[in-house]
């Protein structure tokens, strides 16, 4: 059992889990990925307001019962944050209880990254699925999740054999070339330091800062649609840059990331112009 502090929010705060994650409605959480002990399965139940079940299994199962209260996120302090009187103060109001969690994975929270670079969100998780059929193991214990592939296991691949994915060959050369280098990524505590991989920039560095290490401060610099949500948002402009963005962030630095995400969470979206594009599909070019 893992103890939960007051006005704990488990679906809010576990929502973003990934990137090999299933969910069993807002009580439920599995995750899966590859330990420095092994493959590893974590299932944690919302078992009370005050509680949170942890069960794990395989070669991993310690280290993920370990990992428990840091996936839930209760290293991280969202009472430190109180903004001044408005949109964000609002929010923060409405959702106390959400804590930004981690998963302590670098390498697993970069091929998401990677794959999330210059293609929409439905495009990178399919090819996050199709790597993991094609290249990872069925994660332990009772659950149909399949792991993403070893680093060793990419490594030793060909840019080709990752275009079957939908992955062209500059993510994939990025990819390969952050596999061959794991064991380096693993001891990265920063996002600059990421950023010293060939095709990795502020904005792969920030989601994977986010999602690894709970980073309350990443600001996803070079996203196509943040700029407008949070100038819309706090200004009321229907359309923004990275330079406006971070201006209208300054005032909450120390806890950037913690409040795009409350406004990605509220779905706040800018007025939209023109349709929307198509799912990127590399495999037949």
């Amino acid at each position: 059992m893992v103890e939960l502090p007051d006005q704990y929010d488990f679906w809010g705060s576990t929502r973003r889990i990934g990137p090999v994650a299933s969910r069993e409605g807002r009580t439920v959480l599995w995750w899966a990925t590859n330990t420095p002990s092994g493959a590893g399965t974590l299932r944690l139940t919302h078992a009370s307001v005050s509680h949170v079940a942890a069960d794990a299994w395989g070669n991993g199962a310690a280290w993920m019962l370990a990992q428990a209260p840091r996936l839930l996120g209760l290293d991280d302090r969202p009472a430190s944050f109180v903004p001044e009187p408005g949109v964000v103060a609002d929010l923060v109001r409405r959702a106390p209880g959400v804590h930004l969690t981690r998963t302590d994975r670098v390498f697993d929270a970069l091929i998401m990254g990677i794959l999330g670079q210059k293609v929409q969100s439905d495009a990178a998780r399919q090819s996050l699925r199709l790597l993991a059929r094609r290249f990872g193991e069925p994660a332990p214990g009772p659950c149909e999740l399949r792991l993403l592939p070893l680093p060793s296991v990419l490594a030793a691949l060909d840019y080709s054999a990752l275009h079957p994915c939908n992955v062209e060959r500059a993510r994939a050369d990025r990819i390969l070339g952050a596999a061959r280098r794991a064991a380096w990524l693993e001891a990265c505590t920063s996002p600059a330091t990421l950023q010293l991989l060939p095709g990795v920039g502020p904005w792969t560095a920030a989601v994977t800062a986010e999602a690894a290490w709970g980073d309350a401060d990443a600001v996803a610099i070079g996203d196509f649609h943040l700029p407008n949500t949070v100038c819309w948002a706090l200004e009321r402009e229907p359309r923004g840059n990275d330079a406006r963005m971070l201006e209208l962030l300054e005032p909450y630095r120390g806890h950037r990331a913690r409040v795009t995400r409350l406004l990605l969470d509220a779905q706040i979206h800018a007025p939209r112009r023109g349709p929307r594009l198509a799912v990127s599909d590399f495999r037949r070019r």
